[in-house]
């Protein structure tokens, strides 16, 4: 009753609100840092672009709104709590003004806020409607619009919708040329996460031919990206300054500071921050530093259970990750690790949810179809070196391959990545998709 009692008299003190406040404004925050949990946020790095959200065109109490909505939301993890965190958001919404650039910025920001909290109680649907709001407004500062379309295309990714992740990142990249300002200064890292995205997709894709490049103040989500593109392009050293870059910035934002560097649903800060780090065990893995990647990688799954529970879907991502570590250190160090390795494919696969190997030649609908099946062809091998399980290791084989949907590296490759001549597989944790 308390909580209930506390978001009506937020809703309620936000419902008089009827302009932006400036400089000037003598509004009352609602909430104070200390009576807050420390926030979920949506905001990537501050450029000193001239769009800072906490400067000029500060508007404390959406911010405080937002904040506590993200926060309360995650601190159950409920459809309760979820449910209580978008009411506000649907109060804040509504009292903003409908006319000029800086209202329609800020409904779009409070859009991204609800788009984010459905998609993480796995309402797509309407996340998807929510972003595409945003994609829509012509009025908005640029920043907007971009992360909804980025939030868009690593969503349309993560589904396997491939063609539809194209065509927004595409959209992406027309938008930035058309509002192209004359001095490039004041939009460059907007334009280079638009970049980004059109490289991301095209990574997912198999493209390495029209992958990233590098540009001037690539941070957040983008340089995470280029990182990726390193990764799988053999340059482990650059790859590992751009992991480490990502993770230490994002570490020191604190706040909303800059319209240009919103995310959303899978692109927000956490999520990206968290890939960083993943992305970084996998690349000490691909390094044979197994002792390093071991620990990064424990750490990534530590992480990843606070922020989505303990039987996510993404759990089972880092698992099958840390299973494949430890069969490329077995091998590589004569060893054996056939116990570890079952039983951490054996929780991978049923925290991804995979189909029973009765659907082999079947028309089944599998999400995160990848990682399924690298963790079945994994745990195939683990099994076949077994006699007494050997036929169960062929059929989980069979299945592996048949649903291996990578052009760019085998699953045998992706496998046995110890191999110097093999083409090194990245996971992406954002999508959820082998780069």
């Amino acid at each position: 009753m308390r909580t209930v009692f506390k978001l009506s008299r937020l809703a309620t003190t936000v419902s008089g609100i009827n302009r932006l406040p400036g400089p000037t404004s003598h509004e009352p925050c609602l909430l104070s840092a200390s009576t807050l949990p420390p926030p979920r946020r949506l905001v990537h790095d501050a450029n000193g672009n001239g769009n800072r959200i906490n400067g000029l065109n500060s508007n404390p109490v959406v911010l405080q709104m937002i904040n506590y909505a993200l926060s309360h939301a995650r601190s159950q993890k409920s459809d309760e709590s979820y449910s209580q965190g978008m009411l506000v958001l649907e109060q804040c919404l509504s009292t903003q003004p409908s006319d000029g650039q800086l209202a329609e910025s800020w409904r779009g920001i409070s859009l991204l806020a609800m788009s984010t909290l459905l998609y993480e109680s796995g309402n797509y649907v309407e996340a998807i409607e929510k972003l595409q709001k945003v994609e829509n407004f012509k009025n908005s500062i640029l920043g907007v619009r971009v992360a909804a379309m980025e939030a868009l295309a690593g969503l349309y990714l993560q589904l396997g919708q491939d063609d539809t992740s194209s065509v927004v990142a595409d959209k992406c990249l027309q938008l930035c040329e058309k509002h192209k300002p004359e001095n490039y200064k004041t939009y460059g890292a907007v334009n280079s996460r638009a970049n980004a995205v059109k490289g991301l997709v095209e990574l997912a894709h198999g493209n390495l031919e029209s992958g990233l490049q590098e540009e001037e103040g690539c941070t957040g989500s983008a340089a995470l990206s280029y990182g990726e593109y390193l990764h799988a392009t053999r340059n482990f050293l650059l790859a590992k300054k751009f992991y480490q870059k990502v993770i230490e910035v994002l570490a020191e934002q604190k706040d909303f500071s800059d319209m240009n560097t919103l995310g959303s649903c899978n692109m927000a800060l956490e999520e990206v921050a968290l890939a960083a780090t993943f992305a970084l065990g996998q690349l000490e893995a691909h390094m044979g530093n197994f002792g390093d990647a071991e620990e990064i990688l424990t750490r990534t799954l530590t992480k990843t259970e606070e922020l989505f529970g303990s039987h996510h879907p993404k759990v089972g991502v880092v698992l099958t990750c840390l299973a494949l570590m430890f069969r490329n250190k077995a091998m590589q160090e004569h060893s054996s690790a056939l116990l570890i390795q079952e039983g951490l494919y054996r929780r991978a696969l049923e925290f991804l949810k995979a189909p029973p190997l009765e659907s082999e030649g079947v028309e089944t609908k599998v999400d995160r179809t990848d990682i399924v099946a690298l963790a079945r062809g994994g745990y195939a091998e683990a099994l076949s070196v077994q006699q007494n399980r050997k036929d169960e290791g062929e059929r989980m084989k069979r299945w592996a391959e048949a649903a291996w949907r990578n052009r760019r590296v085998s699953l045998a490759e992706a496998l046995n990545f110890s191999e110097p001549s093999n083409k090194p597989l990245v996971i992406d944790a954002r999508t959820s998709r082998t780069m």
